[in-house]
C-alpha cells in the first residue's frame, strides 16, 4: 500500500463564479512549500446524567474549514493571491510585460476553490468558497523568500480522483530576498535589518443554522495593514516622524534581471514611538511596529503592483 507523501502532493486553484460552488474547469497549479488548509469536525462530550459513570456517545459539533497556504513569492503565481487579497487587478499593457495594478478597499473579495492531492493513497480534496484572510511576508538579507497566506473555507469534498482535470501550468520565477529594497518617500532607506508586512481582511464568518454545519460566506470588515521595521540605530530620520506623528510612505520592492517586478505600496505609515535600548557592546537596534492608514490624496491604504507576462488574472 502507497504511503502519502509531501514531495508529491499537488494544489489546484480556481476562482468561483459563484460563492461555494467548484468550477469544472479553470484551475491552474500553484507552487506552495506546505499548507495546512482542512476541515475538522470536533465532538461534543455529552453532558447528560443517569446513564452510569460510562459518558454516552458524544455529538458532532460544526465544521470549520480553514488554515494556511505557505506560496513563494514569484512573478507569476503570486499574482493569484494577491488578486484574492485584494481583488481583480487593473492591468495595461498591450503586449507583455503585463502590468497588474492591486488596490485596497474593495468591499467584495473573490471566492475560490483549492484542490490538494495526494495521488499515493488516492486523496484529492477540494476546498470550496475559500476567502483570504489574511497575507503576510518578511523581508531580510538572506533565506527563502515565502508569503504565508490565511484562508477560510466554506467547506471540503473528498474525493479518489482529481476535480480540477489538468490545471494549467505558469513558469516559476521567484524572487529572493536579494532582489528587495525598501524606500521611504522615494528614497532608499538604509540600515534595515528586516521588515515584516501583514494585510489582514478581517473576515466575518457568517455562521448560520445549516443541515451541512458549513458557513454562509465570509464577508471583508475593515482591512489592516501592520508590519514592523528593525533598523540599525544611525539617525533619527524615523523617531522624529513617530514624535511628529506624521505620515510616510513605504515601498518594498523586488525585480528580476529579466524585467519581472512586485511593489508593495503603502502609501500613509504611521510610526510609534520606539524604545531605544543599548544592550551591549555591539551596535544598537530600534524596531518599529507601524500601522497603515487610508492616505486622503490617492483614496486607498496600499497599491500592489506586479510586472510579468501573464495577460489576465
Amino acid at each position: 500500500m502507497a504511503r502519502a507523501q509531501g514531495a508529491r502532493a499537488q494544489m489546484a486553484l480556481a476562482f468561483e463564479t459563484t460563492y461555494g460552488t467548484p468550477p469544472a474547469s479553470g484551475f491552474t497549479r500553484m507552487p506552495f512549500a506546505s499548507t495546512s488548509l482542512g476541515a475538522e469536525q470536533p465532538l461534543l462530550n455529552s453532558e447528560l446524567l443517569g446513564y452510569g459513570r460510562d459518558p454516552l456517545a458524544p455529538i458532532k459539533d460544526a465544521v470549520t474549514a480553514d488554515g494556511d497556504v505557505l506560496v513563494p513569492l514569484d512573478a507569476e503565481a503570486f499574482g493569484f493571491w494577491l488578486k484574492a487579497a485584494f481583488g481583480p487587478p487593473t492591468t495595461t499593457g498591450a503586449e507583455a510585460p503585463y502590468s497588474h495594478e492591486f488596490q485596497s478597499g474593495s468591499w467584495t473579495l473573490p471566492s475560490m476553490s483549492i484542490e490538494t492531492g495526494m495521488p499515493e493513497v488516492p486523496r484529492y480534496a477540494m476546498y470550496s468558497g475559500c476567502v483570504l484572510d489574511q497575507i503576510t511576508w518578511q523581508m531580510q538579507r538572506s533565506g527563502l523568500l515565502t508569503a504565508t497566506a490565511r484562508l477560510v473555507a466554506q467547506g471540503e469534498t473528498v474525493g479518489a480522483t482529481t476535480s480540477a482535470g489538468t490545471p494549467a501550468a505558469l513558469e516559476l520565477k521567484r524572487f529572493g530576498h536579494f532582489n528587495g529594497s525598501i524606500t521611504r518617500n522615494g528614497s532608499a532607506l538604509g540600515n534595515v535589518v528586516s521588515a515584516d508586512i501583514t494585510y489582514a481582511n478581517n473576515l466575518d464568518r457568517i455562521e448560520t443554522i445549516r443541515a451541512d454545519g458549513r458557513i454562509d460566506g465570509a464577508d471583508p470588515s475593515i482591512a489592516t495593514l501592520t508590519g514592523s521595521i528593525e533598523v540599525r540605530f544611525a539617525d533619527s530620520t524615523l523617531v522624529t516622524q513617530a514624535i511628529n506623528g506624521e505620515p510616510c510612505e513605504f515601498e518594498f520592492a523586488y525585480a528580476l534581471p529579466s524585467s519581472e517586478s512586485f511593489t508593495f505600496t503603502v502609501h500613509a505609515v504611521y510610526l510609534p514611538r520606539p524604545r531605544i535600548e543599548i544592550s551591549g557592546p555591539q551596535g544598537v537596534q530600534a524596531t518599529f511596529d507601524w500601522q497603515a492608514a487610508r492616505d486622503s490624496t490617492v483614496g486607498r491604504m496600499c497599491t500592489a503592483t506586479l510586472v510579468n507576462d501573464v495577460e489576465t488574472y
